[in-house]
């Protein structure tokens, strides 16, 4: 299990919640509010005040890059470090035939590892980017606006992806502006408004 204890952001009061394995908290509010701020400080990639347990364990207990590799972040904008997507692939879970399924499953070709980054379009980079998250199996997935990009049948088949990270027994936190996905994905929803005095409180899912 997630949880974050008096996480502090911007000018959003203290933030705490849980979210358990094998479910998804999807983080709502406008442009400016915070969604991806908190994504990136569970990720470890900014530092906040408040403190963030993985199954027990603090954040601060762990070594940054073990933490990163466990609670794994994929912005809405993909950063690519080499020419290639393959050369930004973790070495091991290169070498398991994991990367081809995941591939396949978002509608992608083993192929496209090896195109130019500059030749991909911004769909085929962000479902790539995906999938290099889900390489070698983080425990959360923090997902910032993972469908934003995509047509309607490559969100479905992002969707079904997402879907089968909650039987794998991970956690899941989306941001995003899109209510679809979130009606459809999220066991629970935060949702944060500036001009709120707080949070409004976790909301089930819609039937």
């Amino acid at each position: 299990m997630l949880r974050v204890e008096h996480l502090r952001i911007g000018s959003l009061p203290p933030l705490s919640f849980s979210v358990a394995a094998g479910e998804c908290l999807a983080i709502e509010g406008p442009s400016g509010s915070g969604k991806s701020r908190i994504l990136r400080a569970i990720a470890d990639l900014d530092p906040v005040d408040g403190q963030i347990f993985l199954d027990g364990h603090e954040q601060r207990e762990m070594a940054p890059a073990v933490w990163r590799r466990t609670v794994r972040y994929a912005a809405a904008e993909p950063g690519w470090w080499t020419d290639t997507p393959r050369g930004t692939l973790n070495p091991a879970a290169s070498s398991q035939d994991r990367i081809p399924r995941l591939l396949a499953a978002v509608g992608l070709d083993e192929a496209m590892l090896d195109r130019p980054v500059s030749q991909l379009s911004t769909g085929e980079r962000q479902r790539i980017a995906l999938v290099r998250a889900l390489a070698d199996e983080p425990k959360v997935l923090l997902l910032d606006e993972p469908t934003a990009a995509l047509d309607k049948a490559s969100t479905a088949l992002v969707e079904e992806l997402i879907r089968f990270q909650f039987l794998a027994e991970r956690s899941v936190l989306i941001a995003s502006h899109d209510t679809g996905l979130i009606d459809r994905l999220a066991h629970a929803r935060l949702q944060l408004a500036p001009s709120d005095p707080a949070p409004r409180p976790l909301q089930p899912p819609q039937p």
